[in-house]
């Protein structure tokens, strides 16, 4: 399990939280896998209690199951499930992104222009790893600069499924096009545009569609 650095605001329950899921987004806790809570416990210093809370908050959006008296195992890919996160997001983030043709400031522009030729670099390196962070990034800052954080936290909880999916996406599909789809959004908030910002959202989320077959291919065993 891959561990990062505890962040200065968090308490031992969101600390928990979060290194399970981004181990599960990564894989590197894989799908079907039994987590111990002892286990994590132990690698992440910290008593069964906060890690026990963190494991039943993921199961709020089913990516883990608790099993009683056995323990809590994470979820197979269920399409469905990422059906839904996608219309969740999609929903959220089509009015966020109208919102931010009227809201965004130079200082929004030139932050997200930054974002993405971080974006370009780490894809000419082919750093998977950064271009998701960098993609979670972006979205992130346009919810912040339309004041609606809270709303991105509610949609992050159920996008865990549509994440999982979209980081295998990165590793197995050849032609990475989400660094373009994120330049042409940017320009359309630059512009006003609401329509074309509206359009392209739509078409940056839909590319899972498209993609989930060759996942598919790779990973068979992921899946129900």
């Amino acid at each position: 399990m891959h561990i990062s650095p505890k962040q200065a605001n968090e308490n031992n329950r969101e600390y928990a939280f979060r290194i399970i899921r981004e181990n599960i987004l990564s894989l590197e806790i894989q799908p079907g896998s039994m987590i111990g809570e002892q286990d994590i416990a132990q690698q992440l210093n910290m008593s069964r209690t906060p890690v026990h809370e963190a494991l039943l908050e993921l199961s709020k959006s089913k990516i883990v199951e608790i099993l009683p008296q056995r323990g809590c195992r994470v979820s197979m890919i269920d399409l469905s499930l990422i059906e839904e996160a996608r219309f969740i997001r999609e929903t959220m983030e089509s009015a966020i992104v109208q919102m931010a043709c009227d809201m965004a400031t130079e200082r929004d522009i030139l932050e997200l222009q930054d974002n993405v030729r971080l974006q370009e670099f780490y894809l000419a390196t082919q750093s998977m790893d950064k271009i998701m962070e960098l993609d979670d990034a972006f979205h992130s800052y346009l919810y912040k600069l339309c004041n609606k954080m809270q709303c991105y936290y509610m949609v992050q909880l159920m996008n865990v499924h549509f994440d999982r999916l979209r980081a295998m996406s990165l590793h197995s599909v050849k032609e990475i096009k989400i660094v373009d789809d994120h330049k042409a959004i940017l320009e359309a908030i630059k512009n006003h545009n609401k329509d074309e910002a509206l359009r392209l959202l739509q078409k940056h989320l839909s590319r899972l569609e498209v993609d989930k077959n060759a996942i598919k291919e790779q990973y068979p065993e992921y899946f129900i």
